[in-house]
């Protein structure tokens, strides 16, 4: 690699003899996303503009003097610049001067490209900056003042929207969902489209288990008997055969339509919360084929949950009524509020828990979560939670499929196995989280993530053949967690209850057993395939059935042994003093919090799911022990691990950063390689054009000359091309010879092409550090303040960048992981 000295005085940095593609402190390659190859060999591939400050304000910097601290002290220093430049804007006669291109009109200026970080900084600058321009305007007409009222209200409008369209997607799914999974049983021959619980509610018949008249199996529709090996034998068939469509369609419009719509969303949400740009992730299509291909999976059996999905599916619908409103629509960050109470809509939905909603958007995805998103994301959250429950999907008057009524209080000493509980739970979760890691890595490592269609077919085919003959794993697994949470009584009907003692039947411990290897096993295996898949019920249910186990081992002591002092008081009646129901509640939160290390939102989430709000404590316990082990064996969730695996460029609030790192150590260029500038007013469009093509960064600092260095400010590539091409269609003649001029005032007097004048485009207020600051602080700054890129300065002068990939990369050699894995490489 050919070097050159930073302060390249004895030559002009950027002439053709001397430019080369060197030290690329922001360049792009081609991008695997979420397994799925995209072509991204462009040239113009930029993290999205850095310039707010001065592109995205051009629309109103006439009427509204805003002006950034360096951008006054660049005036100072280059007094001499602006002083020649009012003599020529007053007194040049030639009109040659004054024909110039200006960048307020280019469209373009100001948005982001694919695969790129948003400048958080520069959007919300953006937005106070149109905020304060509207109410300078609001009151000098009607139509003035309707835009302000407009503007005000556009963000609860379209919240409202969100959750109205969120609710009834939800209500379409969950009664798709029921309706499929019973047709791999049978058919309901008097309306095909009943589900067998709407079937057998009629006013001939009860539903009552298994005995409905109205309901047909297989073997009942080609003349056969309910029970018997040819039944048997047939309704096995059947299942499979359903199974196997069902999944084959879900994979294959996922292949075919919507790659994006695979597996949960929730790590690519809280990267595209965290401001990240992935183009069609929220489109239209893919919220079109993950809701269509949820049902499916979900109705193939597959050891999957429509939970973590739904929150995709809230986010692509807050994403798509974003752009009505051009205040979201048009600003990345501040659309990331929409998708904010998006994500606690989709929650809400999904578990029927508003409030566990919005604590999961707060707790768990977001990354930026003002006090005004968390009253919209309670508002949009309210709206969802009322829309499904209207629709009524499940048919018991409540959103959600678990609720229960316990009305007997848990006895003290039972904080310990709660404990237990939870300390299994973090075991799990620890357990699923390696297990799965392992098997995703060696699908992509592999010829298996070629093929996966085949892969999903293979996966369904086992699960179905090994799930049938075991009743617990043969239901869907909702159902199997609903029969898992609720009290054995005298009028209970399921298999998982004796009463000829009123006791749980202790040989169903066995099949419980079964089921739990065979879930956990087969949902390692499922969870990252192509299909739309989530991870809150699977895990819901292993916990819920270790529970159940705990609780039925408990009932039995107490039940054999009711004078010990630990049950003496509560238990010595005679009366059934232990809920293994109640064991099942708090082993699901227990797992589901070592999968996903949530505390404060699962605990509302699982007492809103189940209406067992006094349960508060037990359901804390649990998920305080879960999080302290799972911490301690592993230090990451599931869904940040994902994030790592698929190397998205997350920096996580949580984490800390704990080296004795500087700047200088981490800046693009390093010592004795060249650092591509800009120069504000002695460059020509052909020096630039140049410049464009021989490196790949995607912005470039702006200096006063070679010789001085000092800084003026940051463009973007992305800007620049824009500006470029504008100009082509603009300037007559030969206008690549046209000086480029960032600033104010400069003296083209004596230069015989007209000036491109590209200050509107100039960020004249970039973030600057030093070289001794220490990385830490650098760390915190793009952590809470958003940033792409600082610029590092030394006595004023510039010596290089510091770009978020390049802070992602040095934490991940510091951590002695591939630094390479980072997804804009």
């Amino acid at each position: 690699m050919e070097k050159f000295p930073l302060k390249g005085t004895s030559s002009v940095l950027f002439s053709k003899a001397n430019a080369s593609t060197l030290m690329n402190y922001n360049s792009v390659d081609a991008k695997r996303a979420d397994g799925v190859e995209r072509n991204m060999d462009n040239p113009n591939y930029n993290p999205g503009p850095r310039s707010g400050r001065g592109a995205s304000m051009s629309s109103d910097e006439e009427t509204i003097e805003d002006k950034p601290l360096s951008s006054m002290r660049q005036q100072e220093s280059n007094s001499a610049y602006y002083e020649r430049e009012r003599a020529i804007n007053i007194d040049d006669p030639c009109p040659q001067y004054t024909d110039y291109v200006d960048s307020e009109d280019i469209p373009g200026i100001g948005q982001y490209d694919d695969f790129h970080t948003i400048d958080w900084q520069r959007d919300i600058a953006r937005d106070r900056m149109h905020h304060r321009y509207i109410l300078k305007k609001k009151y000098d007409s009607m139509w003035d003042l309707i835009k302000g009222a407009h503007d005000a209200w556009s963000g609860w409008l379209c919240v409202l929207f969100v959750g109205i369209f969120t609710g009834a997607v939800a209500g379409a799914i969950d009664i798709g969902a029921t309706w499929m999974t019973d047709l791999k049983f049978g058919i309901c021959p008097a309306a095909f489209w009943l589900n067998k619980e709407q079937c057998c509610w009629s006013e001939e018949t009860s539903f009552d288990g298994d005995n409905c008249t109205q309901w047909r199996t297989w073997p009942e529709i080609f003349g056969r008997s309910k029970k018997g090996v040819g039944p048997y034998i047939l309704s096995y068939l059947f299942y499979i055969v359903w199974a196997l469509l069902f999944a084959s369609l879900s994979a294959s419009l996922v292949r075919m339509f919507a790659p994006y719509a695979c597996g949960s969303g929730i790590p690519e949400i809280k990267t595209i919360l965290s401001g990240f740009i992935i183009r069609s992730y929220l489109g239209k299509w893919t919220l079109i084929i993950k809701s269509v291909g949820l049902i499916l999976s979900v109705s193939a059996g597959l050891n999957l949950g429509k939970e973590g999905p739904m929150v995709h599916i809230a986010c692509c619908i807050g994403n798509i009524f974003s752009y009505l409103f051009p205040k979201y629509g048009r600003n990345e960050a501040k659309k990331r509020e929409i998708l904010s109470a998006a994500a606690a809509a989709g929650v809400s939905v999904a578990f029927g828990a508003p409030i566990g909603g919005v604590l999961f958007s707060l707790e768990e995805v977001s990354y930026y979560f003002p006090l005004k998103t968390l009253w919209r994301s309670f508002f949009c959250a309210l709206v969802a939670a009322f829309v499904l429950g209207s629709i009524n999907p499940f048919g018991n008057k409540h959103s959600v499929l678990f609720f229960v009524e316990y009305n007997k209080p848990w006895i003290f000493f039972e904080l310990i196995p709660f404990i237990f509980l939870g300390i299994i739970g973090g075991v799990i979760g620890t357990l699923f989280i390696r297990a799965n890691l392992r098997w995703c890595r060696y699908r992509k490592s592999s010829k298996l993530g070629q093929y996966p269609v085949t892969e999903v077919l293979i996966v369904t085919v086992l699960t179905a053949v090994i799930a049938f003959p075991n009743p617990y794993t043969q239901m869907s697994t909702s159902k199997l967690i609903y029969l898992l949470f609720r009290k054995c009584g005298v009028a209970e009907t399921d298999m998982i209850c004796d009463y000829q003692r009123n006791f749980t039947d202790v040989n169903s411990v066995y099949l419980l057993i079964l089921a739990f290897i065979v879930k956990f096993v087969m949902t390692i295996f499922t969870f990252g395939m192509k299909v739309p898949c989530g991870l809150f019920i699977p895990s819901l249910c292993l916990g819920a059935i270790v529970g159940r186990i705990v609780g039925i081992g408990m009932e039995q002591l107490a039940h054999h042994y009711p004078h010990i002092w630990m049950f003496s008081d509560e238990c010595s009646t005679g009366e059934d003093c232990i809920t293994p129901g109640l064991y099942a509640i708090v082993g699901a939160a227990a797992v589901l919090g070592g999968v996903t290390r949530m505390t404060v939102s699962l605990v509302v989430i699982m007492f809103e799911l189940t209406g067992g709000v006094r349960y508060i404590v037990p359901l804390m316990a649990a998920a305080m022990a879960s999080k302290w082990v799972g911490d301690a064996l592993g230090k990451q969730g599931i869904y940040d691990a994902h994030i790592n695996l698929n190397g998205y460029p997350f920096l996580d609030s949580k984490d800390e950063f704990q080296h004795t790192t500087l700047a200088a150590d981490v800046m693009q260029p390093k010592r004795n390689e060249t650092l591509h500038v800009l120069t504000q007013d002695s460059m020509t469009v052909e020096d630039v054009e140049n410049l464009l093509k021989e490196t790949e960064h995607n912005g470039f600092p702006v200096i006063v000359s070679q010789e001085s260095q000092y800084l003026v400010g940051f463009v973007l590539r992305r800007d620049l091309n824009l500006a470029l091409s504008n100009a082509k269609r603009l300037l007559e003649g030969n206008y690549r010879q046209s000086l480029v001029i960032f600033t104010s005032g400069t003296n083209v007097q004596n230069h015989p092409y007209p000036p491109l004048k590209l200050k509107k485009i100039l960020d004249m207020a970039p973030i600057t550090i030093t070289d001794q600051t220490p990385m830490e602080t650098v760390v915190d700054m793009f952590r809470k303040l958003g940033l792409r890129q600082v610029l590092v300065t030394h006595n004023g002068r510039l010596l290089g960048v510091i770009t978020k990939k390049d802070v992602l990369r040095h934490v991940k050699q510091l951590d002695d992981e591939d630094p390479n894995s980072v997804l804009f490489n």
